[in-house]
């Protein structure tokens, strides 16, 4: 069912709004609606604009939860003061930067000391120091690298210079590295020539001649050091993952006090301001449901800083209200279908509880099977019991209507050992005049169908008295009209098929020629009814020529519509038929020994794969057989704005009650 909301302007002095929200309206669910947009009739209102002082401090704190990981989840909030949550979030983020700021240190002392040695590791092989090779006074060394490719032509060239020596330090599968050796006076042209040769030279700066020893014995310091260095920032990351872990519960119950805060302050956004002498007063508006609107009225009623009105007339408000579904518990999952298709209108009918036994037991019909119902019943509700999850208990119940219909069948896994309650579906005949032999299922489905929708007509004409509109009352092809042709031609299949006699010719001219009439016209009974003077479009020629093809397709979806519910009937045909060719193949039905694994595998095979497709051949019904008669899904949901939280006394503590899931809307 739809919850009845009530229209609220609460209004006090502006400096007052926080008092107000942590006082009163955080006890309440309330859909905020731009106070901007819905008083337009009043002059000089301004929006209400103030920074959030909460902002900077939530979001630091909910970057120590992300930080915390799994442990964010299982942690609960406990009450905490907005001073110590602001307090304790900045005194947490200053260790938290000073540790930040250490390891930063360390990771750019890990990166040169990594650089380092990935310049030495090719020169560990010399066997003299950096120092000593960079420091000679008559011959000058360059470092660096050739390609393999081009290094036998240079190997041959230091071979046959006088003037030049190469060192091999290293090689690996493209290169090799090494240093060579020339005269001072001559260094620049070997260059040359080298470079010409492809040779690669790798610049070694003055820091390498601090390193005591060997280019090998200073590698093997500078991997010492890296070591250490890297212990040092494991130290650091463990030190910031034990502050967050001993400070977790602080944490998680600041974010939950921060976000209460933030969110509730961001009332302002939906707020107005409005001038009146000297003092500056706020306006709310917002939807609340009714029973919660009397008790917040009765609460602030002795404030006499607060003034709250509950409008009543529906000319001052000037927003549709919002939908908020209420429903038992068992039919609760069901609701996600309705969400699907679309919220609906606050002056529509919730088909939530038509939805869940309608869905059940079409599906039992057309999936009727006793173990395998039983095994969709415990499978859904287990998993419904440990995810939550709608779909599971929807299929749940659906399970306990397959089993239910499985004895109506006389069906355990395809085994017809039970005795049928009602018939089975593959071999149940019945004569109909004028065509013959039809399988019973067919016709009871069709029955079935005739009858939801009818209801589904009686629907739609309670929405359009609802929506006080004459056209979808009485004229429209599932209102009156429709209901009573429609009706008629129901009545009058039941006395064929029956072998009764049929109403008289006039009684049928009635029954049938008052109606479609009525349908014809619509356009211009509805604008009769209301008062208005009609134009017809196009002349009267193409008023008569588009409504009859109007008519036409109205008689054609009657009849298509009707023929669709002969599914409910063919699947419960071809569940039985899918079983039977099951138990052919594992050779239950010739006498033989049966093969239990086949018989397994079969039953996983027709229960996933039937069970889906039947599942969503349901959902069709329901959506285009029985919603688009009179469901049209064009509500808005009622989100509650602020966060639901208590403030106890005037020590701004707050007590976290949930962690609900807060969402924007549009218009903020």
């Amino acid at each position: 069912m739809i919850v009845k909301m009530k229209f609220l302007s609460i209004t006090g002095p502006k400096e007052d709004i926080d008092r107000v929200v942590n006082q009163y309206l955080s006890k309440y669910e309330i859909h905020l609606e731009n106070a901007l947009a819905q008083l337009t009739e009043i002059q000089h209102l301004s929006p209400y604009i103030q920074a959030n002082p909460y902002r900077d401090a939530l979001g630091k704190a909910n970057e120590f939860v992300r930080l915390l990981g799994p442990e964010a989840e299982i942690s609960q909030p406990e009450p905490m003061e907005v001073g110590e949550a602001l307090s304790f979030i900045g005194e947490l983020e200053k260790k938290l930067l000073e540790n930040e700021e250490r390891r930063t240190a360390l990771e750019t002392q890990k990166t040169s000391l990594e650089n380092e040695m990935r310049t030495l590791t090719p020169f560990r092989g010399l066997p003299e120091s950096m120092k000593v090779i960079l420091n000679f006074r008559f011959i000058r060394c360059r470092f660096g690298r050739i390609g393999r490719e081009f290094y036998s032509n240079f190997e041959q060239y230091v071979y046959d210079s006088l003037d030049t020596v190469f060192y091999k330090s290293y090689m690996d599968e493209n290169y090799v590295w090494g240093v060579y050796f020339a005269p001072r006076t001559q260094i620049d042209q070997i260059d040359a020539v080298l470079s010409s040769m492809h040779f690669e030279r790798l610049f070694i700066s003055e820091q390498y001649e601090e390193y005591k020893g060997t280019p090998g014995e200073a590698y093997a310091e500078q991997e010492m050091s890296l070591r250490e260095v890297t212990r040092q920032i494991q130290e650091c990351k463990n030190e910031a993952i034990g502050i967050l872990h001993t400070e977790a519960q602080r944490i998680i119950s600041a974010r939950e006090c921060l976000n209460a805060l933030s969110v509730n302050f961001d009332v302002r956004k939906v707020a107005a301001c409005v001038k009146e002498k000297r003092d500056t007063f706020y306006v709310l508006c917002g939807w609340m449901a009714e029973k919660d609107a009397y008790q917040f009225q009765r609460e602030v009623e002795h404030d006499e800083n607060l003034f709250c009105i509950i409008e009543d007339d529906r000319n001052n408000i000037h927003c549709k209200p919002p939908t908020k579904l209420k429903n038992p518990r068992i039919f609760k999952p069901f609701e996600m279908f309705i969400r699907m298709y679309g919220l609906p209108d606050y002056r529509e009918i919730d088909p939530t509880i038509f939805v869940a036994i309608t869905y059940t037991f079409i599906f039992g019909a057309m999936f009727g099977d006793v173990g395998q119902g039983l095994c969709l019943a415990v499978g859904g509700f287990l998993l419904y019991h440990f995810k939550k999850m709608d779909l599971a208990a929807i299929v749940g119940v659906a399970g306990i209507f397959s089993t239910i219909f499985g004895f109506l069948f006389g069906s355990v896994f395809g085994f017809e050992t039970l005795e049928p309650l009602w018939l089975r579906p593959m071999n149940a005949m019945m004569d109909v005049p004028f065509v013959g032999q039809l399988n019973t299922v067919f016709i009871v489905a069709i029955a079935f169908g005739m009858g939801l929708i009818l209801l589904s007509m009686i629907f739609h004409i309670v929405n359009g008295i609802k929506a006080k509109d004459p056209e979808n009352i009485w004229f429209d092809t599932n209102a009156v009209a429709g209901l009573v042709f429609y009706g008629s031609a129901a009545v009058s299949i039941v006395l064929l098929m029956t072998g009764h006699t049929m109403p008289g010719a006039i009684v049928l001219l009635l029954m049938f020629g008052v109606p479609l009439l009525l349908i014809f016209l619509k356009e211009p009974l509805t604008a009769l009814v209301k008062r208005k003077k009609e134009k017809i479009e196009g002349g009267k020629v193409m008023f008569v020529v588009q409504g009859f093809f109007e008519l036409f397709e109205v008689l054609l979806s009657y009849f298509s519509n009707t023929l669709s519910f002969v599914r409910i009937g063919a699947f419960a045909v071809s569940h039985a038929a899918m079983m039977s060719v099951v138990l052919t193949l594992a050779g239950a039905e010739n006498g033989g020994s049966t093969n239990w694994v086949v018989v397994v595998l079969g039953n996983l095979f027709v229960c996933g794969l039937e069970g889906l497709i039947v599942g969503i051949q349901v959902l069709r019904l329901e959506y285009y057989e029985m919603f688009s008669r009179f469901y049209k899904g064009t509500g808005k949901e009622f989100v509650p704005f602020l966060y639901r939280s208590k403030l106890h006394g005037t020590n701004g503590t707050w007590k976290i009650q949930g962690k609900e899931k807060l969402r924007k809307r549009e218009n903020i």
